[in-house]
């Protein structure tokens, strides 16, 4: 892996770790559980899940190159698919998804969305 990929592991670990600090500030200012919901679980599966697509994308961007949308958005898929299997049950069990629960999946996975999207659009547009 090159500048590229090291590049953007930096930056998202910035960025989850900045946001993961400023989300306990907020359950603990609103003296809420910090570390429940699966919170730190979470973080690192985002962050696991975004660093290992993006890898695969940049590894397959000379031989996919017209195909890497699709890679991208099957990428989502499989992080659908890890929510389904692992927070889903969790966050359901009671019957109900409440705030707190959806902020702990999705804050992390909304972060690495975004940087992750940015990031690939970056390198897109040096490649043609």
């Amino acid at each position: 892996m090159n500048n590229t990929f090291t590049s953007f592991t930096v930056k998202l670990s910035i960025l989850l770790v900045v946001a993961f600090a400023i989300h306990l500030f907020v359950l603990s200012s609103k003296s809420l559980p910090l570390y429940e919901n699966k919170i730190v679980l979470a973080y690192v599966v985002n962050a696991v899940l975004a660093i290992s697509i993006f890898g695969f994308l940049y590894k397959m961007k000379d031989k996919y190159k017209d195909q890497l949308g699709f890679l991208f958005l099957g990428g989502s898929f499989l992080k659908f698919i890890v929510f389904f299997i692992v927070f889903y049950p969790f966050y359901k069990a009671d019957g109900d998804i409440s705030k707190l629960e959806f902020a702990a999946f999705f804050v992390p996975y909304i972060l690495s969305l975004v940087l992750e999207t940015f990031s690939l659009a970056k390198w897109l547009n040096k490649m043609e």
